[in-house]
């Protein structure tokens, strides 16, 4: 039985790709290292957390003597690195728990398999999940590919773009085998309500402000999350070694023009008079440093994995919609009195 260990499962994307791996092979048993800081929530899982072929495991990626004795009890097979500190905002604010997770939890983890690996090296996997933001922002025209150079804005792109380059790092010096993978915006159930559909789609339901950075200009290109981890199955599996893989929707939108169609929606889902979400549209000051368009260029994954997307964004926020109506439990235990102290700090008007 292969044994794979996926960092930061309990949490949005994590959990996604904890699931589908526990579901479809069997044969194989998934650890799931989650922390459970703010955004792990293990109630992400409970519909498989009895499946024989899955474990949890609380544990911090940042302390390196508890991920080599994980390493040695365990002997896994391959590693599904998603753990990671990931709201833009929140690293402004404190820019060195991005540092000390995204740089020094990598660096751990990659030398706990290091050194687990070191007899039969070519037989083991690293797969290290990292974001577009490591490309930095684009004009009107272009997009993200595998060679792009880097140039991150925030300190949480620039964390991440170090952990992909020590990965890599690691792949050349070591000869660890290892995929790397560049992933647009995720959208979908599950995700934590501090970033901008689940935030929206709660203060849209209970006639709150939608607070919009700016004028609401930036461009993103938004991925369902179901079909990113279908690409994580597919890269994990097929991916090749030493290989970068960009995973996109073709799916741009502004996030005024994207709060529009969300506010569209709910509207119909609410029963409300079209036009009525969207007069809670409440323009704040922009974000510092913002980053005007990401754009992924995901045709190697196209032509090589032969990986597609399975739904556009129409398709997708109404499955969302659909889901956080339908989990009003889920998203009530989640949003506490410190998430509300921080939603205020970090959304002040005008």
């Amino acid at each position: 039985m292969k044994k794979i260990l996926i960092t930061g499962g309990a949490g949005f994307i994590g959990s996604h790709v904890v699931r589908l791996f526990v579901e479809k092979y069997p044969d194989y048993h998934i650890y799931n290292l989650d922390a459970l800081t703010y955004a792990g929530n293990l109630e992400n899982l409970k519909d498989i957390e009895s499946k024989s072929n899955y474990s949890f495991i609380k544990a911090d990626i940042t302390d390196a003597e508890v991920m080599n004795e994980l390493f040695n009890k365990n002997q896994f097979d391959g590693v599904i690195h998603l753990a990671a500190e990931s709201h833009v905002d929140r690293s402004i604010s404190d820019p060195l728990a991005f540092i000390k997770t995204n740089i020094l939890g990598t660096v751990n983890l990659l030398n706990a398999a290091k050194l687990a690996w070191k007899d039969e090296m070519d037989k083991h996997l690293f797969y290290h999940i990292s974001t577009d933001e490591v490309y930095g922002s684009l004009g009107e025209t272009g997009l993200f590919t595998e060679t792009t150079a880097y140039d991150p804005r925030s300190p949480y792109s620039s964390s991440k773009a170090s952990s992909d380059h020590l990965v890599r790092a690691y792949h050349h010096t070591y000869g660890m085998p290892v995929v790397i993978s560049n992933c647009s915006n995720n959208y979908g159930p599950n995700q934590f309500p501090e970033k901008l559909i689940p935030l929206s789609i709660n203060n849209i339901k209970n006639n709150k402000p939608i607070p919009i950075y700016g004028k609401g200009e930036n461009i993103r290109d938004w991925l369902y999350v179901l079909d990113h981890a279908r690409a994580i199955d597919d890269i994990y599996h097929q991916g090749k070694n030493g290989e970068t893989y960009n995973i996109g929707g073709i799916n741009e939108w502004t996030n005024i023009d994207l709060i529009h169609k969300l506010c569209e929606v709910m509207d119909k889902k609410l029963g409300r008079e079209p036009g009525e979400s969207a007069k809670l549209i409440t323009f704040v000051k922009d974000r510092a440093g913002h980053d005007m368009r990401y754009a992924i260029d995901a045709s190697k994954l196209y032509n090589e994995l032969k990986w597609h997307p399975s739904l556009q964004f129409e398709e997708g926020i109404e499955l969302t919609v659909d889901w956080y109506l339908n989990n009003e439990e889920w998203l009530n235990n989640i949003i506490s009195g410190d998430y509300e102290n921080y939603y205020k700090e970090q959304y002040k008007e005008r």
